[in-house]
């Protein structure tokens, strides 16, 4: 049997995009750092998020059924660890500008890109819900050529910055 620290140290050996999820609605605004985001299909365009049920905001992302995946450059770490913190979701929201799209979730105006999501599904694994969501509204970051062509990603318990381009070689 494989015991949680190794599954939880195996695990910090994938590179993961650091992304920031937002919602917002009668549950209020609140938002949390994600490494567990991932694409489903394209048709629709869906993704998946996974999140702990024992999170502080668990219950305000279900009650909304929507949210935003922020996905973070590299001049956002800052902002991964706000939302990581203990603050409370007011003071979150302070940090970086903020602005919505179809749903009303808060989206990152600089963001590296941002889906804009209905929650369609809520699977239950172990102690984690998977939010699976379908994506209404894209946004791209239109400025991003003068902040930052760098993707933060999170990876052997540390944050990396990647986005270097490489030469690609024709395998015959």
């Amino acid at each position: 049997m494989v015991e949680a620290t190794d599954f939880r140290d195996a695990m910090s050996l994938l590179s993961s995009a650091v992304s920031v999820v937002t919602t917002a609605g009668v549950a209020d605004r609140h938002g949390f750092t994600a490494s567990a985001v991932c694409s489903v299909t394209d048709t629709p365009p869906t993704l998946l998020v996974c999140m702990n049920q024992s999170s502080r905001s668990h219950t305000h992302f279900a009650e909304n059924k929507i949210l935003t995946v922020n996905v973070l450059g590299a001049q956002h770490q800052h902002i991964s660890n706000v939302f990581a913190s203990k603050m409370n979701s007011d003071e979150r929201f302070l940090h970086g500008e903020w602005t919505t799209l179809e749903t009303g979730a808060p989206v990152l105006n600089d963001a590296l890109v941002s889906f804009d999501c209905e929650i369609e599904q809520v699977q239950a694994v172990g102690t984690h819900d998977i939010f699976i969501c379908r994506i209404v509204a894209i946004q791209h970051n239109a400025d991003q050529e003068s902040k930052s062509d760098k993707s933060l990603v999170y990876f052997n318990r540390s944050y990396h910055h990647v986005g270097r381009v490489v030469k690609q070689v024709e395998v015959a």
